[in-house]
């Protein structure tokens, strides 16, 4: 007993460092590859394959009659030494992608081969050795197996492992996402989860050391499986369409994890802690479930009955959890609040997928448990898992690229439903018997009429968060985001998943254009402009305008770019110019892959605090804008009005690489340039001699060179005044992402600019000194 709570012990703490890998992997690779749905996807892919070989692989390590729990510590061990490696190698494949780039520049194919390759390269063997963990384990408490109770209390042991070890991983998710990466940076965090590997497999191989005699006993007799006096018939007759099971689950249950981050997101603000909780909360549910189901197997219950009422149950959760949500959001109760949109949503679909897998896991060990040994189990538990990733893998890419932009994400997520009510009659008619059968029609009966009005999540979160005024004109749920435009004669407004992001009144078109014309006329005579983001495309539409000028604009959504049209009165028709290029790709990473150089870089309004945004507010971003710039090129940078701390770090950040930055519009526009900058009062007369570059600036009631200077708010040596010494924002700890370790705004002082003397006398030509 003590050694079953030890080994429950260590295959937890394995659970917490392999999910604090798997948000470091993702979170890094994402740098190197871009944030595009089409690379993470590639990543995903990659990382979910070797833990499908090396689930594979347990039987075969087992067969060279190394214990159990040897090569189980063996495994962490190399985990851990890997995954330490990691942010070397991580660098290595940021290389290798580049030369690939220049080799095949824009070739997508080529690209997307380059990315499986560099990030199997890197997660092959750590993943792969995490693969072999649960099956190796199973093995090893299945060893002393001797009896059919046994064998019940083996599959509830294993239960009781894979439950331990989700739990261990929600851990793990929430420690990186809350703690680890604000706290000591993605750099220490690498360590912690290595160091937390080698001594899980240090302490395992000890003991299989320890059982060296009893492991090496029950290896031989498993090598030489002989019939048992009591089998479990019905789990051996059952075990063959458990396959079927469990890699239709996984299909479903992977494809649901895409749904649901994205209907999450019409509720929840897209932050890195609304990601941390829906994961959490998956894994929580699973975890929860896993439990529940060892104490089922240690019964002597109908594993045919419960894992087809499981898998039709979790069909029901799925849409009657959503509905749920669905209503309270409409009906005016206080569940768009994180933890309790994302709890009421996901908890209960996810913990009936825990019992379910659970079960089928009980029926592998059953299933000639006596006669096929620790290693028969090895084998039937890894290929049940390596089953269950191939179909994880197949059921997040078909969510991701087919279900979602075919059928939208309210059908896509009854359809995947429907995957579990399917598996359930499958189970139904591979095992008939009549309680089955009416355990399952009735789960159906009850599930068809919520399915059918399930409401439109995207409808039901926009009206309550802003009101039914508008109605909807047009949405694409596209790859990337869900976009919809809202509209009446008399105002258009444009929504990413969810969230408010531009709309044609006076004072947001410029805004947004002073984004985009502030810059063009600092420099004086631009042609080469960078646009990273368009939104509703004001600011690339106001660059456009100026005579000479070259555009690009480089948009991570092609969802978007579809909703320009609807916003070409304010936009000036920007997909119509002849002068403007549209790229749909991850800014940053067209930033480190190009070889152009651009006279002004400017973007749309990005939110700090937005998941992934810390990746365009780091110190190493704003260093890639700086390469990109020619000679005397301006980079636009909007800061906002914001907290005190969050305000200081961005400014503090942006003048770690633009020592020359000086401050615009009240402190909302921050202008950076590897000179100091010099203003000619000539230049925005000569801009203004053409009528089209006229009618625009005067828009935005930029008339005059008075009115530019009038602009101005404070120089490099004021800001660093106010900013004064601390952290900067960085790729390893990006703190504005992270906000909720910075100090709550109520304990921030008030944003105070008084100081900056407003005096733009020293840039201007034949003025200054």
């Amino acid at each position: 007993m003590r050694d079953r709570r030890a080994i429950f012990a260590l295959f937890f703490c394995s659970g917490i460092a392999g999910l604090v890998y798997q948000v470091l992997w993702l979170r890094r690779l994402s740098l190197v590859f871009g944030v595009s749905v089409y690379a993470a996807s590639t990543v995903l892919a990659a990382f979910m394959a070797g833990l499908a070989i090396g689930s594979l692989l347990a039987g075969r390590v087992l067969r060279r009659r190394i214990p159990a729990l040897q090569a189980f510590g063996i495994a962490e061990i190399l985990v851990g030494v890997t995954g330490l490696a990691s942010p070397w190698l991580l660098d290595a494949a940021s290389v290798v992608h580049l030369q690939v780039h220049h080799l095949a520049p824009d070739s997508f194919g080529w690209l997307t081969v380059a990315r499986l390759a560099c990030s199997f390269a890197i997660l092959a063997v750590p993943t792969t050795m995490m693969g072999t963990t649960l099956p190796l384990l199973s093995a090893a408490v299945s060893a002393f197996t001797t009896s059919s109770t046994s064998a019940r209390s083996t599959g509830s042991t294993i239960g009781v492992l894979y439950a331990l070890n989700t739990a261990g991983a929600m851990v793990g998710t929430v420690a990186t996402g809350f703690y680890l990466i604000p706290a000591i940076g993605i750099q220490r965090a690498f360590l912690v989860a290595a160091l937390t590997n080698v001594v899980v497999g240090g302490g395992a191989y000890w003991m299989g050391r320890r059982e060296a005699s009893a492991a090496a006993s029950a290896a031989a007799s498993a090598a030489e499986p002989v019939e048992a006096a009591t089998t479990t018939d019905e789990s051996t007759a059952l075990f063959p369409v458990v396959y079927w099971v469990v890699a239709i689950s996984g299909f479903a249950s992977l494809g649901l994890e895409v749904l649901w981050f994205r209907l999450m997101l019409q509720f929840v603000t897209a932050t890195s802690e609304a990601f941390t909780a829906m994961l959490a909360t998956v894994l929580a549910g699973i975890a929860a479930g896993g439990l529940l189901a060892s104490r089922l197997l240690r019964r002597r219950i109908s594993l045919a009955f419960w894992l087809a009422l499981t898998q039709a149950l979790t069909g029901f959760a799925t849409v009657a959890s959503m509905s749920a949500l669905l209503w309270t959001v409409k009906h005016g109760w206080d569940t768009m609040s994180l933890w309790r949109a994302v709890g009421l949503a996901i908890l209960a679909p996810a913990f009936a997928m825990g019992v379910g897998f659970s079960l089928a896991l009980g029926a592998a060990s059953r299933a000639r448990s006596l006669a096929a040994g620790a290693i028969g189990v090895a084998d039937r538990i890894g290929r049940l898992y390596a089953l269950n990733v191939v179909g994880a893998i197949a059921g997040s890419l078909a969510a991701g690229f087919v279900l979602l932009p075919w059928l939208g994400a309210t059908h896509a997520l009854v359809a995947l439903a429907g995957c579990y009510l399917a598996s359930a009659a499958l189970l139904v008619a591979r095992r008939p018997s009549w309680p089955s059968a009416v355990a399952v029609l009735m789960v159906l009966a009850a599930s068809i009429p919520i399915a059918r009005n399930i409401g439109d999540p995207f409808k039901v979160a926009i009206d309550r968060r802003y009101g039914d005024l508008l109605p909807e004109y047009w949405r694409d749920e596209g790859v990337q985001t869900a976009v919809s435009v809202r509209a009446t004669r008399l105002q258009h407004v444009l929504y990413l998943d969810g969230l408010h992001q531009a709309n044609d009144q006076p004072a947001m078109v410029k805004l947004h254009r002073t984004l985009g014309h502030l810059p063009m006329v600092l420099h004086g005579a631009p042609v080469d402009v960078l646009v990273v983001g368009m939104g509703g495309g004001a600011t690339p539409g106001a660059v456009s305008q100026h005579a000479g000028s070259h555009v690009q604009v480089v948009e991570l959504s092609a969802s978007v770019v579809k909703a320009a049209p609807f916003f070409s009165h304010v936009n000036y028709d920007l997909l119509n110019q002849l002068n403007v290029s549209v790229r749909v790709d991850d800014g940053r990473s067209f930033l480190t892959l190009t070889d152009r150089r651009f006279d002004v870089i400017t973007a749309d309004v990005i939110q700090p605090g937005h998941a992934g945004a810390g990746h365009v507010y780091s110190r190493e971003y704003f260093t890639l804008v700086r390469h990109a710039l020619k000679p005397n090129g301006v980079v636009m940078q909007w800061i906002g009005k914001r907290p005190a701390v969050e305000y200081q770090l961005i400014m503090r950040t942006f003048l770690d690489v633009f020592p020359n930055a000086t401050l615009w519009n009240d402190g909302e526009f921050m202008i950076g340039t590897a000179e100091p900058l010099r203003l000619d009062p000539e230049a925005i007369g000569r801009m203004r001699t053409d009528a089209k570059t006229r009618e625009a600036l005067d828009a935005i009631g930029l008339t005059s060179f008075a009115v530019l200077t009038g602009w101005f708010t404070g120089n490099a040596d004021e800001m660093r005044a106010f900013v004064g010494p601390g952290p900067l924002l960085t790729d390893d700890r990006p703190l504005v992402e992270y906000y909720h370790w910075l100090p709550p705004a109520s304990a921030q002082p008030p944003l105070d600019l008084s100081a900056m003397t407003r005096d733009v006398s020293r840039f201007v030509i034949g003025v200054g000194r």
